[in-house]
């Protein structure tokens, strides 16, 4: 919802713009937490000319003051998106390490064999699968830590799909 506005709600959800405003202003009345980060947010960028991501790596938004009013809004929505997104990337790239160490040390049988987003996918021997599962799960709930629990959904099947 980051960034949004009511009329681009309005297209996305296919509701009228009167409906898409009461439901971010809904939105933003039970969670005021998430409008007071995307207003400060905006407020550092427009000063400093970037945000960071949570391990401290930024993205410099030149045109977050400029004049024209589209791009102006495409940098506020890029500069509220880009500390989430580029944290879960560093957070599975992380993981994807830690999970590589732990094949090498002590799973050689075990084969991580694609990434999509914040998934992982795996192959294993079928009598292995329930162990690997969990052990793939602890690692990735544990590669950082933060003030909340990252918590990992793991599934088994004999495909990408199957386990989807």
């Amino acid at each position: 919802i980051y960034g949004i506005s009511q009329y681009g709600l309005a297209k996305q959800i296919n509701v009228s713009n009167y409906e898409a405003e009461e439901f971010l202003n809904s939105y933003f009345a039970k969670f005021p937490e998430i409008k007071v980060y995307m207003d400060n947010t905006i407020k550092f960028c427009r000063k400093s000319g970037y945000v960071s991501n949570i391990f401290g790596r930024r993205i410099h938004l030149k045109g977050i003051n400029d004049k024209n009013f589209s791009v102006r809004s495409f940098q506020e929505r890029a500069a509220i998106n880009a500390p989430i997104q580029g944290s879960a990337a560093d957070i599975i790239k992380k993981a994807m390490l830690d999970i590589d160490d732990l094949i090498l040390n002590e799973m050689p049988d075990v084969k991580m064999i694609m990434q999509v987003h914040d998934e992982l996918v795996f192959e294993c021997p079928k009598d292995n699968a329930d162990k690997v599962m969990k052990k793939m799960k602890d690692t990735m709930e544990q590669t950082v830590e933060l003030n909340i629990p990252l918590i990992a959904e793991a599934a088994i099947g004999n495909n990408w799909n199957e386990a989807h």
